[in-house]
């Protein structure tokens, strides 16, 4: 039975039978990507939001309706000696108060998403009875004033209180109706049973200012529920984006760690594996040579030379991998002197010669003979040179050539350009066969097969040195490959110093 601990903590970098410490922020990205997919969120889901700054709003703006009614209540008693707006103001600040009231209640409860419903009513039925109060208003009449002027001061005591209720309660909608449809239905039945044109008038203007209002009140309550959406889904992809950078960071963090214990345990069993392979290497070929006597068996020396053969290759692997961990452990350390690129080439042309006749290959070279001594690393270099050779031969097929140049980088440095008329490499395959253990389908096929490791080692080498390494090839066509050295690499000779004159030594006086 699986105890959904993970065993291959090797190929697995992220052990994904753990539980995220993200959970929760894992939860919310899945239903924000349903949600994106699906289209813009919905009205319901954002109740609790609009809930919260409508009830935000009403606090923030508590005084300014108060502050009005007061003064539209004695402004009417001065000017028009009705008594009776008093008790409207009265009414007024009444229902305004247990509005705020309701309101400092539903944000000391903390609207849920459960309760929004429910308060969302209780808010509306509040700005109904505020309403209710505007209609009151609207029933008021003067006997001793002059009827238009008391009509302009209603009018515009309504317009007014609409437009203050618009603006401070668009984010609960329909708060604009419910707070004046009973002062328009006041107006439409006093206007009815008058049959004055002013009032008509006012009750038209009234109605249409209200549907005006109301429509402006939708467009910025759709407008902030957008903003809210936007706001959401960002927050959410702040939060998918942070869950990928720690997963990713604590990818990288295995990754660095397995990598760097692969690379110091292979760099410190240097000596444990090549002891061993050295001794296999030693005694098999004592006794292919046949030097302490014949062997009974002519089959003994066949496999003893077998023997040499294979570990020998499995010695020149190890030395591949080792060098190539060292680089990555950063243990690679350059021994750095004066030396010739042309005299490092053409020894190694020289090692390859007799592989390269076997195979009925022509090597030509074409050399910059006045070039100036490097400073790199001998070994480091030769083995770059060695390597490009070898894969060179290797890949060449029979009676093929290989082109050998040394010369000036145009930014003065020196490089060495190995070219063959192989079958080539894929356009695809290049970044396969730069990487570690990286073969392209020729190498695979090919009888020759080697560890994949040349290539890169050849990289990290010349990066060692703050070289530059280009494959070129194409399929059918051949392979080029370009290792460079930088300028400053290069030791530009001196002219010798003039010989000076002997000083001549002053004879010691004694006083």
């Amino acid at each position: 039975m699986s105890t959904g601990v993970s065993t291959s903590t090797d190929k697995i970098i992220v052990d994904r039978s753990r539980s995220h410490r993200n959970k929760a922020v894992s939860k919310a990205v899945r239903q924000t990507r349903e949600r994106l997919q699906s289209g813009h969120a919905s009205n319901s889901s954002f109740d609790r939001d609009v809930l919260n700054m409508y009830v935000a709003s009403v606090l923030q703006g508590a005084t300014i309706m108060p502050l009005f009614v007061v003064i539209i209540a004695a402004l009417g008693v001065y000017f028009t000696q009705n008594t009776q707006l008093l008790f409207w103001a009265l009414l007024t600040l009444t229902c305004h108060t247990g509005n705020i009231l309701l309101a400092r209640r539903a944000r000391r409860q903390e609207i849920t998403s459960e309760s929004a419903r429910k308060w969302r009513r209780l808010l509306l039925l509040g700005q109904f009875l505020l309403g209710c109060c505007w209609a009151v208003f609207a029933l008021q009449g003067c006997d001793t004033c002059e009827p238009s002027s008391f009509i302009l001061y209603k009018g515009a005591t309504l317009l007014i209180a609409l437009s203050v209720t618009a603006m401070s309660n668009f984010m609960l909608t329909p708060a604009v109706l419910a707070a004046f449809s009973p002062a328009v239905l006041a107006l439409a039945a006093k206007s009815g049973l008058s049959r004055d044109l002013l009032e008509i008038s006012l009750t038209g203007a009234f109605t249409t200012t209200l549907v005006f209002f109301n429509y402006i009140s939708d467009r910025l309550f759709k407008s902030n529920l957008r903003i809210l959406s936007y706001q959401s889904e960002k927050d959410d992809l702040i939060a998918e984006l942070e869950v990928a950078k720690s997963m990713s960071d604590e990818a990288r963090r295995r990754a660095e760690e397995a990598n760097l214990a692969k690379s110091r345990f292979l760099a410190s069993m240097s000596h444990e594996l090549r002891t061993p392979l050295n001794a296999i290497l030693g005694f098999s070929e004592v006794m292919s040579a046949e030097v302490m006597g014949p062997l009974a068996n002519p089959t003994y020396k066949e496999y003893a030379g077998d023997i040499h053969r294979s570990g020998q290759h499995l010695l020149d692997l190890i030395n591949e991998i080792l060098d190539l961990s060292r680089i990555e452990a950063g243990k690679y350390e350059l021994s750095e002197e004066a030396i010739s690129l042309l005299d490092i080439t053409e020894d190694c042309i020289g090692m390859v010669q007799l592989r390269a006749r076997a195979k009925n290959i022509a090597i030509s070279d074409q050399f910059e003979r006045q070039l100036p001594a490097i400073w790199a690393d001998e070994k480091s270099m030769r083995q770059v040179v060695l390597n490009l050779l070898s894969n060179a031969v290797k890949f060449t097929p029979q009676g093929g050539e290989i082109h050998v140049k040394v010369g000036w980088t145009a930014g003065g440095g020196q490089y060495i350009s190995i070219k063959d008329n192989g079958p080539g490499i894929p356009e695809e395959e290049i970044p396969v066969v730069l990487s570690a253990f990286g073969q392209g389908s020729i190498a695979i096929k090919s009888a020759e097969q080697g560890t994949g490791l040349g290539l890169p080692i050849v990289q990290a080498i010349l990066a060692k040195h703050d070289g530059q390494f280009l494959l070129k090839s194409k399929l059918r066509e051949g392979t080029e490959v370009i290792a460079i050295l930088p300028a400053k690499r290069v030791l530009q000779s001196l002219p010798a110093v003039e010989e000076a004159q002997a000083v001549l030594r002053k004879r010691k006086s004694f006083a």
